[in-house]
């Protein structure tokens, strides 16, 4: 006799609490933050742009001079008379003939400056000039057209800096206006900080941030937002008055004039307008916990090291940054906080410290932070670092440091395919609950398709269900301006003045609004497990691949491991692959070599290797089926610092693991790689340097958690489904009185796997809300193939 499909929820069996499980994460990349969520509508506001950004930037980027009706004039840049030392450039428009008048308009980002009919945008300028007190500084917003939008009329009457303030408001609605700014007269007129902000930005805060973008993180409803990175926290100079210096929050705060501007490791200029303060803000009016991140003293891209001797400064700007936040008004930093606007204390829990660490020198220092900050502040939670990757021996050694140090938590990053997500559901069902907890501080898988959607909500049941380890979870990247795009995927894209979320917004858009507070006890029984592959062996094509390196490589061997077989490869001859500049600008780049390929499941490949020149290694790739679905040793990876053994699947990558390795030129390398199954080995030199094991999906026949709301009483109860047909199943919750239950339904389902949500099409992948009312404690759900269900199941009162 056959048994109906159930999921059943034991309601009275509480387990782990959730906490403050769901959140988001900021990073200022793809323009995430001037041209993004600051509302700052003018580029380069401040003449700062520098090539130290980008090579191509200017100190005029974003600016055109203009001439009108015979007008002539000189736009120069100026640094002797600033208005401060911290941001040492202005504009000087030497008047040589009026016309009908001389200046500059801003391009602003994207398309242009985007202005509604009807609405007023703020401006502000810091101006000076020498001559011609009497002539007016025109102010327009204009078409491309010339077209007059709004305009306002400032009188520069002194020789010194002084702020003018003035509101246009705008006749029509154009996406890309300009910002025009005339005068006439005879001399000199200086200008900075050229500024124009919509009077609507989020909660109406003056200087504040743009409000469609800000409205879809508050519905979001997080429960907390990790800032400001991500890679631009560590990756810099180590003297914060560098213009290439590491983040550094002191930086950010104070009057937006006295910020100093600072390349962005992402390769673009960053004004920090969107600076700690108003970080801390934004989480207050969204309601979620600020998780600052804060460098370690350490730069991992390019090797530069703080001496633990003169590291006090950098702990001191932790315990500072602890103080802003919490501090009253009687300390130091607190009455800073104070000044800015805010008296009451901002209550910040958490802090981390580095951003996805490798290498000793890091955990050599964080340990002179973690005791600083736990003597002066014992109840806050630390945060360590274990690198960018899901495994291996950089993994392991932050680990280790948690544990050493009792670190609160360990921020994991991972990206990879949805593959391994769905192969990974049960990574922390082994976590022990009195080990430091998982902060997933990075993940996402490789897309934006609703299948990219629904395989991470799969895995984040996992993650609920394992709240007994996982401690918080935010995917990434939050933000991407569709016309500055540094990083793919992410959440939400914007281009100057539309926004849309994601298929993957919306599924943690689903999570965080129905997350609970504890977990329940939740079980299944008479599904059907899907059909698996999982013992698939790892064979096909071998080949060898170098970029911008110069390899000589010989004896390469493919051994049968199951009977001892001998094949040499490419013939028994040594081969040479040269992809150099010069090989590339003399059309002789030699970049790869096919070396055949195998049926075999159980090898073993060695070959010997040099590098001749060259700033990286090579890869040797193998089970390649296709030039989207191989395995690759990334012999000498990223920036020469790493052993990898990469899984992809469909085009879409997967660190499998990690170690650190720098490749010299001239060294013979005897190099071994070994597939027994799906388990890969890699030595270098005679020395085990990679282990992994490429798992594939062991499709559940749903995946699900369920938790307890504490404020309604719900019952919350998440199912996904990604197989290829629907599956019908009895939802049963026990110890819940009978008569009827009132069951809210949210829902993402009916939609192709490779749907995803555009500009003109939003919320085509969203999800639809329904109800039942239900007799008794049980009701059968037909759930849709790839889907995601929400239940909220509260008791109706008779």
């Amino acid at each position: 006799m056959s048994t109906q499909p159930a999921l059943t929820v034991r309601t009275k069996e509480r387990g782990a609490e959730l906490g403050d499980l769901f959140g988001i994460f900021f990073e200022d990349l793809n323009h995430a933050a001037d041209g993004g969520l600051y509302a700052e509508l003018v580029q380069n506001r401040s003449f700062e742009f520098d090539p130290i950004d980008h090579p191509d930037y200017h100190a005029f980027m974003g600016w055109e001079k203009v001439e009108r009706g015979g007008g002539q004039a000189e736009a120069t840049i100026g640094e002797s008379q600033p208005i401060n030392s911290r941001n040492p450039h202005y504009v000087v428009i030497d008047i040589a003939a009026e016309g009908n008048g001389v200046g500059l308009m801003n391009l602003g980002f994207n398309s242009g400056i985007p202005v509604k009919q009807g609405d007023r945008y703020l401006f502000s300028v810091f101006a000076r000039r020498d001559a011609s007190f009497h002539e007016p500084l025109t102010v327009t917003i204009e078409g491309a057209d010339g077209s007059v939008y709004g305009e306002t009329v400032i009188e520069v009457k002194s020789a010194d800096w002084t702020k003018y303030e003035a509101v246009i408001t705008s006749a029509a609605t154009d996406t890309g206006s300009r910002l025009v700014l005339l005068t006439k007269g005879q001399g000199k007129l200086y200008l900075d900080m050229v500024s124009l902000f919509p009077e609507k930005t989020y909660l109406k805060r003056p200087g504040g941030l743009r409000e469609d973008i800000a409205k879809l993180l508050a519905d979001l409803k997080p429960k907390f937002m990790r800032f400001p990175g991500g890679c631009l926290v560590h990756d810099g100079s180590l003297n914060p008055d560098d213009r290439n210096s590491m983040y550094r929050w002191k930086n950010t705060i104070g009057p937006v004039e006295q910020r100093p501007a600072r390349r962005n490791n992402w390769r673009y200029n960053q004004t920090l307008g969107l600076g700690y303060y108003e970080y801390f803000q934004l989480c207050e009016d969204i309601g979620a916990k600020p998780i600052p991140i804060l460098p370690g003293g350490y730069d991992p891209h390019h090797n530069r090291i703080v001496p633990i001797e003169e590291l006090s400064p950098w702990i001191q700007d932790a315990l500072d940054l602890i103080e802003f936040a919490n501090g009253d008004a009687s300390t130091t930093w607190g009455a800073i906080r104070a000044e800015l606007g805010h008296p009451e204390p901002f209550g910040l829990e958490y802090i981390g410290i580095g951003n996805e660490e490798v290498g000793e020198p890091f955990f050599e220092r964080y340990p002179y932070f973690h005791r600083a900050i736990k003597e002066k502040y014992p109840a806050m939670k630390v945060i360590n670092s274990s690198g960018p990757f899901a495994a291996g021996t950089e993994y392991e050694r932050g680990w280790q440091s948690a544990r050493e140090h009792q670190s609160d938590l360990v921020d994991e990053h991972y990206y990879s395919s949805p593959e391994w997500f769905l192969a990974n559901y049960h990574r922390y069902d082994n976590f022990k609950a009195d080990d430091p907890k998982v902060f997933l501080g990075e993940y996402a898988s490789w897309g934006n398709t609703y299948y990219n959607a629904l395989a991470e909500a799969a895995y984040m049941t996992g993650l609920e269900k394992n709240a007994h380890a996982v401690g918080l979870a935010c995917y990434a990247p939050l933000l991407c301006n569709v016309d500055y795009v540094n990083w793919k995927p992410d959440m939400i894209w914007f281009n100057n003045h539309e926004v849309y979320g994601t298929p993957n917004y919306y599924v943690q858009q689903l999570f965080m609004h129905h997350q609970g507070d504890q977990l329940i006890t939740i079980e299944a029984s008479g599904l059907e497990a899907a059909p698996s592959d999982i013992k698939k062996p790892i064979n096909g094509g071998i080949s060898l691949e170098t970029d911008r390196c110069s390899f000589r490589y010989w004896d390469i061997v493919l051994v049968n491991n199951d009977n001892g077989e001998v094949k040499k490869l490419n013939g028994g001859l040594p081969c040479t692959l040269s992809d150099t500049e010069e090989d590339r600008r003399n059309g002789t780049s030699v970049k790869a070599i096919d070396l055949g390929e195998t049926d075999w499941e159980n090898y073993t490949i060695t070959l010997k290797a040099q590098r001749m020149s060259g700033p990286k290694g090579f890869n040797l790739k193998f089970g390649q089926t296709d030039e989207k679905n191989k395995q690759i040793w990334e012999f000498g990876g990223w920036q020469n610092q790493d052993s990898i053994i990469a899984s992809h699947i469909n085009g879409r990558g997967s660190v499998l693991t990690q170690s650190l390795f720098n490749v010299e030129d001239h060294k013979e390398y005897d190099l071994k790689l070994e597939v027994s199954g799906r388990r890969i080995r890699a030595w270098i030199n005679g020395e085990l340097i990679n282990e992994t094991e490429d798992t594939l999906p062991v499709i559940e026949p749903l995946y699900y958690s369920a938790s307890y709301d504490r404020t309604t009483g719900d019952t919350i109860v998440k199912v996904v489904n990604v197989q290829d047909n629907s599956v019908n199943a009895d939802v049963v919750l026990e110890d819940l009185p009978k008569p009827f239950l009132n069951v809210d339904i949210h829902e993402m389902s009916g939609h192709s796997l490779d749907d995803e949500n555009t500009f003109e099409a939003p919320d085509r992948v969203s999800p639809k809300q329904s109800h039942i009312r239900v007799q008794g404690n049980r009701f059968a759900y037909d759930f849709p193939k790839h889907s995601i269900t929400v239940f909220r199941v509260n008791l109706i009162a008779e």
